[in-house]
């Protein structure tokens, strides 16, 4: 009986998985290392580890989720880094299969079990895997080996290291393309293990091969080995031996090539060193900016201002500045979205003065885009310009546009104008603001998008906090109140969201005055939904009305009885809202 108990959890383990039903075995992975617990280490080792090795499913997302599993801290249910190895018989298997997906999922986890072998392990478990995989005869296992090198080369003895270097290089010169392309994915990775003399004699003639590679896919992919191999040498070093293939990759026949350099042009200038910047990337930066293809042209966009940070103020105005103003202009709105996010980003660098004279119109410019994410991306990354020139020129010139903004016909840009508002108030001062734009804010309380009504009550609740409880019981409240008996529910409806909203930041006397009088007759309103609406409405100026004396008089005369009546109405919601309410002012006192 007791050895029937025994070999239950992997009989079931079995049947689970040699049944018809995916969503069966998929269970049934997912729980393999509960099951190997309840095992325990010895027989997870002798019969769990074989199971699974000898039986390879033939759905996809069961090896997948084989291969994460085996992967997560999976070591332990073994007996702990000892027996670490006998996982590598399972991945084994999984890293050769076709799905690719499985096998990068598979080359993880065997990496993962990497960081805990011996050397006696990786010299005899490991090497002779990784031998196996990237002598395979299909391309599958030689993709999958190529990111295995990196993880073990530094734990190798050096006799282990001149061979594995010996199999990478067979790698980058193997037949098929896949194989190339995943080698060229991994050399970055495996030359940051090797010393700089390695990297000139093996990894810079196994990079110059790549990089001139007939397919586009391998070539594109070189790039960030560029970068790495930079990383790794001093930078008159990285002038002798890289720069020729620094100047064709940005020259390369393919777009795609061209789009990975734009893309990483920041970490590869950094890595280069100024004297290649100032003489070689400049020219090479302004080659890509004017680039044929729009995709190029974006991804140089988004690398504007980090160039900029390596270069001098001359350098900016001179060369960079001119290619910014094409790009303002470009055909692509993907380009001009793209300098939009970035463009504020060199006025930091430039100064005051030339931001004003260079930046400024180029604000305008974007800011008056046909393509709202342009106008949207100029709008986000606006406190950067005004740090640099100050709010009062801000204001005089990009006012009249914002304001412009304010009424544009993408609620989204609306949105965004809003969200800025609080800043420019704050920055602006409250007279400014009551007389330029205070208009404005109350005119989207009637927006016909919710959204915008929504992010307009809160934009007045920030208001209130940078302006104060006094200025808006004056200013805001009056307006807001005033909606309260408009014709139509939403208007109403918004008063109520507003109050709620404002509630928190306001005082007991605000709230005790023209608040509450508004929000006791819309305890009779005959739309069900403001009446619950204004049972939570309650609850929140509760909240703020129990911490002083009076409030608790006003709370007890006036809002329970409210909400008493709000109790027996014949909606559930409101009956509900109202007895929540109630609960809570009952907790609060």
């Amino acid at each position: 009986m007791e050895a029937d108990e025994q070999l239950f959890p992997i009989a079931i383990l079995i049947d689970e998985l040699k049944s018809d039903d995916v969503t069966l075995r998929l269970n049934a992975i997912h729980r393999i290392s509960t099951i190997a617990l309840a095992l325990g280490p010895e027989r997870a080792r002798d019969e769990l580890i074989p199971f699974l090795q000898d039986s390879l499913d033939d759905e996809d997302e069961v090896l997948l989720a084989l291969a994460q599993e085996l992967g997560s801290g999976f070591v332990e249910y073994l007996g702990g880094p000892s027996y670490a190895h006998l996982l590598l018989g399972p991945l084994e298997n999984l890293a050769a299969v076709e799905e690719s997906v499985v096998r990068e999922k598979a080359a993880e986890s065997i990496v993962k079990i990497a960081e805990v072998l011996s050397e006696s392990q990786i010299e005899e478990q490991y090497i002779p895997l990784l031998k196996r995989l990237s002598g395979g005869d299909w391309f599958t296992s030689r993709t999958s080996s190529t990111s295995l090198f990196s993880a073990v080369y530094p734990k190798a003895k050096p006799a282990t290291q001149d061979e594995l270097r010996k199999m990478f290089t067979a790698l980058c010169n193997d037949d098929t393309p896949m194989v190339r392309r995943a080698a060229a994915r991994d050399l970055g990775p495996f030359a940051k293990n090797l010393s700089k003399e390695l990297v000139v004699s093996d990894i810079i003639p196994l990079y110059r091969k790549l990089s001139s590679d007939d397919q586009d896919s391998v070539r594109l992919l070189t790039v960030q080995d560029l970068i790495a191999i930079a990383e790794s040498l001093s930078h008159d070093e990285s002038k002798n031996y890289l720069l020729p293939s620094i100047r064709s990759a940005v020259q390369d026949k393919s777009w795609r090539v061209r789009y990975m350099v734009a893309d990483h042009f920041v970490k590869l200038a950094s890595a280069v060193g100024e004297d290649v910047v100032r003489d070689e990337l400049v020219m090479a930066f302004v080659h890509l900016l004017k680039d044929n293809e729009a995709e190029v042209r974006t991804a140089g966009a988004g690398q504007i201002p980090g160039f900029a940070k390596l270069v001098d103020q001359d350098i900016i105005l001179a060369r960079l500045m001119p290619c910014v103003r094409d790009l303002a202009g470009d055909n692509s709105q993907h380009v001009r979205a793209a300098l939009g996010m970035q463009i504020s980003g060199l006025a930091p660098l430039l100064g005051k003065e030339a931001t004003i004279e260079h930046l400024l119109p180029l604000f305008l410019q974007l800011l008056k885009d046909e393509f709202p994410d342009v106008r949207l991306n100029i709008i986000s990354k606006l406190e950067q310009v005004n740090e640099v020139i100050g709010i009062d020129l801000l204001s005089q010139s990009l006012l009249p546009a914002i304001v412009e903004l304010a009424e544009d016909k993408q609620w989204r840009v609306r949105q965004a104008i809003i969200e800025y508002i609080p800043l420019l108030a704050n920055q602006l001062g409250v007279q400014f603001f009551d007389e330029q734009l205070s208009n404005l804010c109350m005119s989207w309380l009637g927006d016909t998008v919710f959204s915008i009504r929504e992010a307009a009550t809160v934009n007045l609740k920030k208001l209130t906090d940078v302006f104060g409880v006094e200025w808006a019981r004056q200013t805001i409240i009056p307006k807001v109140l005033q909606m309260g008996t408009h014709p139509n529910y939403l208007y109403r409806m918004t008063t109520i969201f507003a109050i709620t909203t404002m509630a928190p930041s306001l005082d007991t006397p605000a709230i005790t005055g023209d608040v509450l009088e508004t929000v006791l007759p819309m305890v009779s309103d005959p739309i069900p939904n403001i009446r619950f609406n204004v049972a939570k409405a309650f609850e929140v100026l509760s909240s703020v009305l129990v911490k002083t004396p009076e409030g608790k008089e006003v709370i007890k005369t006036k809002i329970s009885p409210a909400l008493d009546k709000l109790k027996e109405d014949s909606d559930a919601d409101v009956r509900f809202f109202a007895q929540k309410a109630l609960d809570a002012a009952s907790q609060q006192a």
